[in-house]
């Protein structure tokens, strides 16, 4: 060959790998850390539940990824010229931006969520402690059954919840402890609704002078049991003589309608009989007259309106009574007074004394003012019950 022709084919060999190298110096690859940050961002947008929180957001990621994995997994590779853009990589691009987004949205919903959680918590925590000491106070939380114990286990599922970082779940139970709440606050309002109404009130305040006079006319003892106020205050000619803290049934608030419900009764009763000491599990005992023909015909018009259980009995022994050995530290329906109240008490009255229960000789009483508060705003319910100042009460 002479000298031409090799040149000639020298520059077609040249030119051949030449066009073999740029083809496949062109084929179009994702660019591996573009891919990485997505695939990282798909998992922490997943971790931080972003479907969830920024639904339009995640949605519009997940269907520009679904796509984009589609062209990856092509067997079809695209082959450019390397002075043209690579598709693949602007769409990462755009794509690492949509999570980015996506995330923002996400991070910052979940944010608020949290801090949601976090104060309606506190708030529950703390409603709920004031709305325990009112129970406390008022010494019916039996009348609410199991709603109570169910209240606090959703606050601890609330709290658990959100110590996870599932903060939507947390606001859940948050909310259905407050409807717990709610219903409580219902309960009590209706059942104990006679403390705050002025003519029960009222009828109560009667019952109260009328064993006063008694009292003053017959020159004798006669008690009178506040339920509200927890006192048995002992009188002599018209006189208030003596004043002790009382303890109920554990149901005490309530109005006595059947043996077993846990109320103390309302009414006016006399001693029947006086137990001494190795007479009665309660170191002394004044035994009242309960059930009363009152309290007799009150049971036979619930029994036949079905406000009672059907097989409820009124059999039923209602005394004043110590404590005795300690082991009963709430009545099932008495009144209980301290060891050495009860010996004051015992030395003092006769068979045929009369005892007059009440729930209340005021309209502003411990129960009704418990009850105010619980219906009000949360945010209101931030001071304690003040204590009354005892009042003589009015002698007519």
């Amino acid at each position: 060959m002479n000298t031409p022709t090799i040149i000639a084919i020298g520059s077609c060999l040249l030119a051949v790998c030449l066009i073999v190298g740029l083809l496949f110096g062109c084929v179009q690859k994702a660019p591996p850390e573009l891919l990485e940050s997505v695939e990282a961002l798909d998992q922490e947008l997943a971790r931080i539940r972003a479907v969830e929180y920024a639904p339009e957001e995640y949605a519009r990621f997940v269907g520009h990824w679904v796509a984009v994995k589609g062209r990856l997994l092509s067997e079809e590779e695209e082959i450019r010229w390397p002075w043209e853009p690579n598709p693949l990589a602007a769409e990462l691009s755009v794509l690492q931006e949509e999570g980015e987004q996506a995330a923002a949205v996400a991070q910052e919903a979940r944010e608020e969520e949290r801090l949601d959680a976090h104060q309606r918590l506190d708030w529950l925590e703390g409603r709920l402690a004031r709305f325990a000491s009112r129970i406390e106070q008022m010494g019916s939380r039996v009348v609410l059954e199991r709603k109570p114990i169910e209240t606090e286990l959703l606050l601890k599922q609330g709290r658990s919840y959100y110590e996870q970082g599932l903060y939507g779940r947390s606001l859940h139970a948050v909310e259905q402890a407050s409807r717990l709440v709610e219903d409580q606050t219902t309960i009590l309002t209706t059942a104990l609704a006679r403390y705050a109404d002025d003519e029960r009130v009222g009828v109560w305040r009667r019952m109260v002078r009328r064993t006063v006079q008694w009292s003053a006319t017959h020159h004798a003892a006669a008690i009178v049991i506040t339920k509200a106020d927890r006192r048995l205050t002992l009188y002599r000619d018209g006189h208030a003589v003596g004043s002790y803290p009382i303890r109920l049934g554990y149901n005490g608030v309530l109005q006595k309608r059947y043996q077993g419900d846990g109320a103390t009764p309302e009414g006016s009763y006399r001693i029947i009989k006086k137990r001494d000491q190795g007479e009665t599990r309660f170191h002394r005992a004044l035994v009242l007259d309960y059930p009363n023909a009152e309290d007799r015909r009150r049971f036979s018009q619930d029994l036949q309106t079905g406000a009672i259980p059907a097989g409820a009995t009124i059999r039923e022994q209602i005394e004043i009574h110590g404590v005795g050995d300690g082991l009963m530290a709430q009545t099932l329906g008495c009144i209980m007074v301290g060891d050495r109240h009860i010996d004051q008490l015992f030395e003092q009255v006769e068979i045929g004394t009369p005892v007059t229960i009440v729930g209340a000789v005021h309209v502003a009483n411990k129960v009704a003012l418990a009850l105010a508060e619980l219906e009000e705003a949360p945010e209101e319910q931030n001071a304690e019950v003040p204590e009354e100042t005892e009042e003589p009460v009015e002698q007519g």
